[in-house]
């Protein structure tokens, strides 16, 4: 099969030819033309009839001839010509036989199917191979090839993107294989499936477009297609067609986008060249830091061996400080402990003294006790004995007395000045005044009042 040349697009079609044709339309037609389906030409075989009834009509001519031949010499004639009348006859037969039987051969190309037809109907496939057509009206009317796998070029133009930029050109190849010529040939035909095929390629390419970004654009070129290839696949099933095989070889950018792509790739190759110059300089900056680094560590390590050397030095005289200070805190220990021991046997002593001196306080003490009881029993006895006494007065009212509150109260009043009643009484007597005469003296005094 021929292919699209270039960025063309890939047609597909059906060809009229001749059997002897047939195998070199099948594996190239022209340029950019894609011939799965041939309509062979074919010779009429009714031809084959004319000699055929030609020797039967000369074979009864013969067989009259030669029934109703006279006596004589027309008997001769009538004889001679049924002979030849039957001899002729007899050829035309064996012609028309040799024409219908080379007629009928058809020769299917290997890799192909024939489809048979009888008045116009499609009746069977033929495989490859030679076949014999012995009815008259039995033809080949298609040969599909249903073996080779086909490849189709569909350049989709102005497919546009996310961005809604119009790429250039998308070229999509694929390869396709008849199925079922009886379907493919019945259902669609050559010509209309390349209108579809096209059409099918032009959509999905444009919805994978539409999900691609301008920039990356050229991902599209050897990308993963199955998907695609499985959409193809189920729209063109029902025509007896199958995509075996799909990329994409080439996007073509707009010009304009590829002079930016152009000027992009210019600055990132200078910012590759900054880059890799900044490395150097980086590089031989790092390298310069790591012999400073490396001269400092030197620097330092001696510096530590310095320090070792004196903090050995000063661990050397703080263990001997700390050597002589535990022998002065020793000996420290054992002058405290001494005094220690001193001031205990001291302690114990006096305790001992303080003993001694507190039981006979203690003794002491119970007898200044029993002269400080005695001493409160006579000074009790002597407050006692000059103790002022109570003075009550009645106020019941069975005697015959004022028992109202304005009696109270002038009893009240002239209790202070009793000790002053007449009879030159003393301060004693009047501590201690009768009841009675107490009682009468509130009565007189009331009734003065």
């Amino acid at each position: 099969m021929s292919t699209a040349v270039g960025s063309r697009r890939s047609v597909i079609s059906e060809e009229v030819a001749p059997w002897s044709d047939i195998p070199q339309l099948l594996r190239g037609g022209e340029a950019g033309t894609l011939v799965p389906v041939i309509i062979p030409k074919h010779r009429r075989r009714v031809w084959w009839m004319v000699p055929f009834w030609l020797g039967l009509l000369a074979v009864a001519s013969g067989a009259m001839a030669s029934v109703q031949s006279p006596d004589g010499t027309a008997g001769e004639v009538f004889d001679t010509l049924a002979t030849v009348t039957f001899v002729c006859g007899l050829l035309f037969l064996v012609v028309g036989a040799l024409w219908w039987w080379r007629s009928s051969i058809v020769e299917i190309e290997q890799g192909t199917n024939g489809i048979l037809t009888r008045y116009g109907a499609i009746t069977r496939t033929l495989d490859p191979g030679r076949h014999y057509l012995w009815h008259p009206w039995s033809r080949v009317d298609f040969v599909v090839d249903t073996a080779t796998e086909i490849p189709y070029s569909a350049p989709v133009v102005a497919c546009p993107t996310r961005e809604n930029v119009p790429l250039r050109a998308i070229e999509f190849f694929l390869k396709f294989r008849i199925t079922d010529a009886v379907l493919f040939v019945r259902t669609i035909g050559a010509g209309n499936f390349d209108l579809v095929l096209s059409n099918a390629v032009q959509d999905a390419i444009r919805q994978r477009g539409r999900h691609v970004r301008t920039e990356q654009a050229y991902d599209l070129r050897g990308s993963d297609v199955a998907d695609m290839q499985e959409l193809l696949n189920r729209q063109l099933s029902r025509y007896g067609v199958r995509i075996t095989g799909a990329n994409i070889p080439d996007v073509q950018l707009p010009a304009q986008y590829q002079q930016h792509l152009a000027t992009r790739e210019r600055v990132a190759k200078e910012a590759t060249a900054y880059e890799q110059e900044w490395g150097l300089s980086r590089k031989r900056r790092i390298d310069s830091l790591q012999m400073d680094i490396e001269r400092a560590k030197k620097v330092r390590d001696a510096r530590i061996v310095e320090v070792k050397a004196a903090l050995n030095k000063a661990r050397e005289q703080v263990a001997q400080l700390l050597e002589e200070q535990e022998t002065e805190a020793q000996n420290v220990r054992f002058e405290i402990e001494t005094r220690g021991r001193s001031g205990l046997i001291a302690a114990e002593n006096e305790a001992r003294a303080q003993r001694t001196l507190a039981q006979a306080y203690r003794d002491n003490r119970a007898v200044l006790q029993y002269e400080l009881a005695r001493r409160r029993l006579d000074v009790g006895a002597v407050l006692a004995g000059k103790a002022p006494q109570p003075v009550v007065l009645r106020t019941d009212g069975s005697a015959g007395n004022d028992t109202s509150a304005l009696a109270t109260l002038l009893a009240a009043q002239l209790l202070p000045g009793l000790h002053q009643l007449p009879g030159g009484g003393t301060a004693e007597a009047a501590v201690r005044p009768d009841p009675t005469a107490v009682g009468e003296a509130v009565a007189d005094a009331w009734q003065r009042k």
